[in-house]
């Protein structure tokens, strides 16, 4: 759909000079400037780089609703609680080799893990010894591909612009039979960063680069269908899709689960898990009183009356562990109804144009995420799954806690708790002033991870390094006061505080 049919179904606003709220919080003032202007001008700058129709599309729906003032807002009254659900342990057993082989599996691939101090592709970490989350996601794909019927399981990375190089290159130097089948990746895409003032995309002559951002999982969807993805996989017989996070090495095919998928007759599955007092403050899944249908809140779409409610554990019992699958005839069929992409709820998130700047441009970041797209189809389900099934890295205490012999290997790849830890982690906090980026991280653990397998939870503060054969047991703290590193030597650590 071209930018005039997509007007066509939109009233044109008049945006009159105002103090009203965008849902990014900021208070822009529109100088008679009208919807169409705002898209036309994101939408010449989509059309500069080539950008997909169906990414401007889903581009230009999303930019109309914040113009048109849609705060993406989910208010309580508006939902119930998830109840009922079904759990992965209920599920039979049972042979899915002829399932496996209408199967592609989907790895979010697109994060360059700049909030651990990287500018390179997060899943070129080293996670256990010399393997990084690629080489374990390899050995998972070639695990599945060594099942009977199942040797052209289709496989593939979301990569972004920022990630693709890196990440071809090291996969074909180190696991070349991965390309068998062929290609492994497609592109997701970028969208323009959004001047706070004018919703006009923004101007940043100093790093034209940073004027992009990416526009959130979501984009999953239009990217399937503008790369011609989905009717690659739709032609060749491929009906079902796993998706995970490429940094959640728990998120492996579950032969139940992909069983269950394929009898439901549901257009999507989501994984959800129990939430405990560490998720308060994450999304939960609901369901919304108008239609019944299973719906994802985040954070930013709660209205601050309802945080406690949000926040209500025992109310809204699930977290969504984007793990999910997707049922792809029906996914193409709802994204043609909708012109190329899922009405998805708006996230509107504001930053500066120059994240490391404060006193750079203030814009608005459009995105969208992947699993609020349980709303979109009329029959959708959930299931609850352990704990083993999410295990994401998104700080150096969460890769600390991997490293160690907390979790472990598994002969198809999963990276999981040991069962000692009765699906616990360890709570980790390590010091964000000498630990928080990976050049900082490194050093100090430069002689491997302390035990953790008995660790309740672990606390360092100040520069501390760790020498073989520590052992953690309990709640345990280190703390240094000087500004020189101190250095834990081995031995047992068992319910202390230990200053250096």
């Amino acid at each position: 759909m071209d930018l005039v049919g997509f007007l066509g179904l939109l009233p044109l606003l008049e945006l009159r000079r105002s103090s009203r709220k965008t849902p990014d919080g900021f208070h822009p003032t529109f100088i008679s400037m009208n919807v169409e202007h705002v898209l036309n001008a994101s939408v010449a700058k989509l059309r500069g780089i080539n950008a997909m129709p169906p990414v401007i599309t889903a581009f230009s729906s999303a930019l109309t609703r914040l113009a048109n003032g849609d705060k993406g807002m989910m208010p309580e009254v508006s939902i119930r609680p998830a109840t009922g659900l079904v759990t992965l342990e209920s599920l039979p057993t049972g042979n899915a080799a002829a399932l496996i082989g209408q199967l592609a599996v989907i790895k979010l691939n697109g994060g360059l893990g700049t909030g651990m101090g990287l500018d390179r592709a997060k899943s070129l970490i080293r996670v256990k010894g010399d393997d990084t989350f690629l080489d374990l996601i390899a050995r998972q794909v070639g695990h599945l591909r060594a099942r009977e019927g199942a040797g052209g399981l289709a496989f593939y990375l979301m990569n972004s612009f920022s990630t693709q190089l890196d990440t071809l290159d090291y996969l074909r130097g180190r696991h070349p039979a991965l390309f068998a089948a062929g290609p492994v990746d497609f592109l997701q895409s970028k969208v323009p960063k959004l001047d706070a003032a004018t919703l006009e995309p923004v101007s940043w002559p100093a790093d034209p680069e940073l004027e992009w951002c990416p526009p959130g999982h979501g984009d999953i969807y239009p990217s399937l269908l503008g790369t011609g993805l989905l009717d690659q996989l739709l032609a060749k017989g491929v009906k079902y899709a796993f998706v995970s996070n490429s940094d959640n090495l728990g998120a492996t095919v579950d032969e139940r689960l992909l069983t269950y998928f394929a009898s439901s007759g549901y257009s999507f599955l989501m994984e959800v898990a129990t939430r405990t007092a560490a998720d308060r403050k994450g999304g939960h899944l609901a369901r919304r009183t108008s239609d019944n249908r299973l719906v994802l809140r985040e954070s930013a779409q709660c209205p601050h009356a309802d945080t406690d409610a949000f926040q209500d554990i025992e109310r809204h019992g699930y977290f969504n562990t984007n793990n999910l699958w997707l049922r792809l005839d029906h996914l193409k069929a709802e994204l043609d109804r909708n012109g190329g992409m899922l009405p998805l709820p708006l996230i509107a998130n504001s930053k500066t144009v120059d994240p490391t700047n404060a006193a750079s441009t203030k814009v608005v970041q459009l995105e969208t995420a992947m699993g609020a797209a349980i709303e979109c189809f009329p029959d959708t389900g959930a299931v609850v799954v352990p704990r083993s099934r999410f295990a994401p890295v998104k700080t150096t205490s969460d890769l600390l806690a991997v490293r160690s012999d907390a979790y472990e290997v598994t002969p198809d790849c999963r990276l999981q708790l040991v069962s000692s830890r009765a699906g616990e982690p360890p709570l980790i906090d390590l010091d964000g002033k000498f630990y928080k980026t990976m050049g900082g991280f490194e050093p100090f653990f430069a002689k491997g991870a302390p035990s953790l397998i008995a660790c309740d939870s672990l606390t360092v503060k100040g520069p501390v390094a760790f020498g073989p054969g520590v052992f953690c047991k309990g709640r345990v703290s280190f703390t240094n006061g000087s500004s020189g590193t101190r250095t834990v030597k081995a031995g047992v650590y068992a319910d202390t505080n230990v200053n250096l």
